[in-house]
């Protein structure tokens, strides 16, 4: 027995880095195995030794923490008739399935401490210093008035309801970020997914109870041209202020440029195929109408098939692949900091970069900065006013630009889309400041993705449910914006790196493109839509 236990504490001297068990496979000589028949050996030759195996406790040993004692633990795995420990069968798919679906962290569980819960007083005193733009609240009650007094005031009425949705969009997403505070990380984002997006949501269910189809189409594929050139210029050019280079995650970006590209086609594709079925005779409004109806229709298979790569889409960003998303990504080329211009011998230097590394204190617990009856009454509140507010704004479309001092397309293409990603402006932009470019490409793209590949399509749906008759269809000028538009962000990305001239680049187009929908009149309705009632 003494040779067993010495066998044994060397066994146990062996650090390893295995969640596996590990066998140690001493020699023993014939004289101790003579004195030992209790162990089952076998002769290995000229040596008369033999083998055993002992088992290791099946768990980590650092080497720092030197030999210690392991008590035998209770075996998890089944014994086979030659004592030879055997994992339990488990399918193939079972396992790559459970490893898929795994949340990146415990599901409602905070991943960190929350700190100490707010009073209702601190909570509506944090509601009321959460950002300067509060201070347009007071175009609410003002556009209610002018609605209900004067509804002929309709550009009063528009850009009153335009300033006041601002900073409701603000405290919606400040309210989610706070509701986020009290889940896991993986419920976290699910809800950040959901409710980023609630403004445009909200304005194209109300444009579809108004039967704007021409709106509801030009604000969504305005909100993707918005976030993708003047959110995501912004963020490289202000970044690039401070940084000569700044470096995000390009695994991240080409999965985002896969998912735009997507959609584009989703988008491009109805186009060509009316212009195919196009009749001879333009007085033939049967073939017309009879490719309006396949149209509709392959429109909602389509929309169904997009929302099945979203939820892919967040299945792999809050699930599987979390990591990828993450500032700490290890593909993230390091920014770089502009060096100082010191004059030496009376000459300039020449404007260099040199690696920046920064470092950030840890984050311990957050301490949430509303109480969660507060935090709910709150989303509530606020959605509720959008959506009175919205539905004012959205009525007030047709005698704004019935005076021809706008089209409706500027409307949706420009103005509409600043309503809802104001609050997404400031806080991509800051993030990009703080040199945080991968959560900021996650607020600009990741935001264009949802409108892509969730909002339109659900908008489809919910036409068809209502029954108003609103394809993926787009006008042939705003397909081929967004197609310009995310052709230059993948060749922008697509080296992990940006600087202020790229951010200069993605504005200029946007303006480029802004000058033209000011004086764009639009496709007629009749040649996209059936009639909508």
């Amino acid at each position: 027995m003494g040779t067993v236990k010495a066998f044994k504490r060397a066994a146990y001297t062996i650090p390893t880095i295995s969640q596996t068990p590990i066998y140690f496979i001493p020699r023993m000589s014939s004289a101790n195995h003579s004195r030992n028949p209790s162990v089952n050996g076998s002769s290995n030759g000229s040596d008369n030794s033999s083998q055993f195996l002992v088992p290791v406790r099946n768990q980590t040993l650092l080497l720092e923490a030197g030999t210690r004692s392991l008590e035998p633990e209770t075996p998890s795995t089944a014994v086979g008739p030659k004592g030879v420990r055997s994992r339990p069968k488990t399918s193939w798919f079972r396992r790559k399935i459970s490893s898929i679906l795994r949340p990146s962290g415990p599901f409602l569980k905070p991943a960190s401490e929350v700190g100490p819960i707010p009073t209702i007083k601190e909570s509506l005193r944090a509601i009321v210093v959460s950002s300067w733009l509060n201070i347009f609240l007071v175009c609410i009650p003002i556009c209610w008035i002018l609605h209900f007094v004067t509804p002929n005031q309709h550009a009063a009425i528009f850009f009153t309801g335009f300033f006041a949705i601002i900073p409701l969009a603000k405290l919606l997403a400040f309210a989610t970020d706070e509701l986020s505070l009290r889940v896991g990380q993986a419920f976290a984002g699910l809800i950040s997914a959901t409710l980023g997006n609630a403004v445009e949501l909200i304005v194209a269910i109300l444009a579809l109870a108004h039967c704007e189809l021409q709106i509801v189409q030009s604000s969504l594929i305005g909100s993707i041209l918005s976030n993708l050139l003047l959110v995501l210029g912004m963020c490289f050019f202000f970044g690039g202020i401070k940084y000569s280079e700044q470096g995000f995650a390009t695994g991240a970006a080409q999965l985002n440029s896969s998912l735009l590209t997507l959609s584009v086609v989703a988008v491009l594709l109805p186009g060509a195929y009316q212009m195919t079925q196009r009749p001879d005779d333009p007085a033939d409004t049967a073939a017309a109408n009879t490719t309006q109806a396949q149209i509709l229709k392959f429109s909602h298979g389509i929309a169904i098939i997009l929302l099945f790569i979203y939820g892919c889409y967040l299945l792999f960003q809050l699930g599987s692949h979390t990591k990828m998303y993450q500032d700490d990504s290890t593909d993230i080329v390091k920014s770089t900091a502009y060096e100082s211009r010191t004059p030496v011998n009376g000459e300039t230097v020449q404007l260099q970069t040199i690696p920046m590394v920064t470092e950030e204190p840890l984050e311990e617990g957050e301490s949430p900065q509303l109480n969660g009856l507060v935090c709910m009454l709150l989303l509530g509140a606020v959605t509720a006013l959008v959506a009175l507010t919205a539905d004012f704004l959205v009525g007030s479309i047709d005698g704004l630009t019935s005076s021809g001092a706008m089209s409706k397309e500027f409307v949706g293409i420009i103005l509409l889309p600043i309503v809802g990603n104001a609050a997404e402006h400031l806080t991509a932009v800051t993030v990009a400041r703080k040199d945080k470019l991968t959560l900021s490409l996650g607020v600009a793209v990741g935001s264009s993705i949802q409108i892509a590949l969730f909002v339109i399509p659900f908008s489809v749906l919910i036409a068809w449910a209502m029954g108003k008759p609103m394809t993926l269809l787009f006008d042939p000028y705003e397909a081929i914006c967004l197609f310009l538009a995310v052709l230059t962000v993948n060749y922008v990305v697509q080296d992990g790196k940006s600087n202020w001239l790229e951010g200069m680049i993605l504005m200029c187009l946007y303006a480029i493109l802004g000058t033209l929908f000011f004086f764009y009149p639009g496709m007629p309705t009749a040649d996209h839509f059936a009639v909508c009632t």
